[in-house]
């Protein structure tokens, strides 16, 4: 069966951190020693938030009380299927952390969040939660690792330079 190309992903929130997933266990893993928030690919027939809650307790063990839908990601990669990715920020929580067989979770203050291994994407979408934007469409393009165009709400972005 083909994987579908709708993803979710979650930024669970405790005491200004964010849960953060570095995945370092898998060995062919397109996101090999980056650091992520929690989700995966919906399975046949689920809802975002019914592949947003079983991802969470897959990964983490934790069952969502309180989650907010944030943003809608388009990403588009030389090499790889388009992929909609629904983002989310939860605030609560039940259940104690477990193992993850995908990588290493762990609590990360938000004011270190820029400057662990992520994608350049990331670290757009990242600045807009933290500054509470409202709901958003972020398209973002790579070649390779490097991201090659952001769009915002319809408006392209002008990108870092870069070396």
């Amino acid at each position: 069966m083909r994987r579908s190309p709708l993803t979710t992903l979650c930024y669970i929130e405790q005491e200004d951190q964010y849960l953060m997933l570095h995945r370092v266990k898998k060995q062919k893993d397109v996101n090999k020693d980056k650091w992520i928030g929690i989700g995966g690919h919906f399975e046949e027939g689920e809802s975002p938030e019914e592949c947003l809650l079983r991802e969470v307790k897959e990964e983490t063990g934790l069952t969502l009380t309180s989650f907010s839908f944030r943003g809608l990601i388009t990403f588009i990669a030389e090499g790889w299927p388009v992929e909609y990715m629904c983002l989310y920020t939860a605030d609560a929580f039940e259940g104690t952390l477990t193992e993850c067989d995908e990588g290493t979770l762990e609590w990360v203050e938000k004011e270190r969040i820029m400057s662990l291994n992520l994608w350049e994407g990331d670290k757009i979408f990242f600045r807009l939660l933290m500054e509470d934007a409202p709901f958003f469409s972020l398209k973002l393009s790579y070649q390779s690792d490097r991201l090659t165009q952001a769009v915002l709400n319809g408006a392209a972005m002008e990108l870092p330079d870069r070396e």
